[in-house]
């Protein structure tokens, strides 16, 4: 049997967008394959409590276009790659995920937009709260009114 690798060590990378962090999360690779490593705690923010795919995307459509009251994500593109912008109210980013060990996380009161799924794009989406309607903010209007207001009005 062979020996185990060792895992890169994880990256976290700011960004302009209040709270919005680029991960690069730890790889095993070998002759067997690559293995991509997301611990609680040290990889990702919070004890996920749910999840979900987004996938068969037509490459021109957008997907998201909301923001979470309370709710964080933490974004990974599983296959393909697919488009990412971030919004605070006051800075927008645009980011690419395009490998499995590359993750977006985005806090609440994070407006974002997920577009430009290429052809066979698969989106994991983790969250810190269970589904909840009430949780999120659909008007860009309104959202910007929160965020001016100091969050959650």
């Amino acid at each position: 049997m062979p020996a185990s690798p060792v895992p890169s060590a994880p990256r976290v990378i700011d960004s302009r967008v209040a709270g919005v962090r680029l991960h690069l999360l730890r790889e095993v690779k070998d002759a067997r394959g690559d293995l991509c490593v997301a611990e609680v705690g040290a990889d990702l923010p919070f004890a996920v409590q749910r999840s979900f795919l987004i996938y068969n995307v037509p490459n021109a459509e957008l997907r998201g276009e909301h923001a979470h009251r309370q709710c964080g994500q933490f974004l990974l593109a599983v296959a393909g790659s697919i488009h990412v912008i971030a919004d605070d109210g006051r800075q927008r980013e645009e980011f690419r995920l395009d490998r499995p060990s590359l993750g977006l996380y985005l806090p609440p009161m994070t407006w974002g937009i997920q577009y430009r799924y290429s052809e066979g794009a698969v989106l994991l989406v983790l969250a810190s709260d269970p589904y909840d309607p009430a949780d999120y903010i659909r008007d860009y209007d309104e959202f910007l009114a929160l965020r001016r207001g100091g969050g959650l009005g």
